[in-house]
């Protein structure tokens, strides 16, 4: 059976780098702690902000 889970994260000017860094091992320790072994599908969408400037980030892990 597929599950999904979602991971948000806040983007700060000048700080994304780190923040999509933060992003990327919070994704990873939840594949090693909940022992994912199989995954199928991970996708990013930008959170819009107020003139279109990216005010976050939101994460989809599909995993068997």
């Amino acid at each position: 059976m597929v599950k999904v889970k979602t991971f948000g994260e806040a983007l700060k000017v000048f700080q994304t780098h780190r923040e999509l860094d933060e992003l990327d091992e919070r994704v990873n320790k939840f594949i090693k702690d909940n022992n994912v072994t199989k995954v199928v599908s991970v996708s990013d969408a930008v959170v819009p902000g107020e003139g279109g400037v990216a005010q976050g980030v939101i994460r989809v892990l599909a995993y068997e």
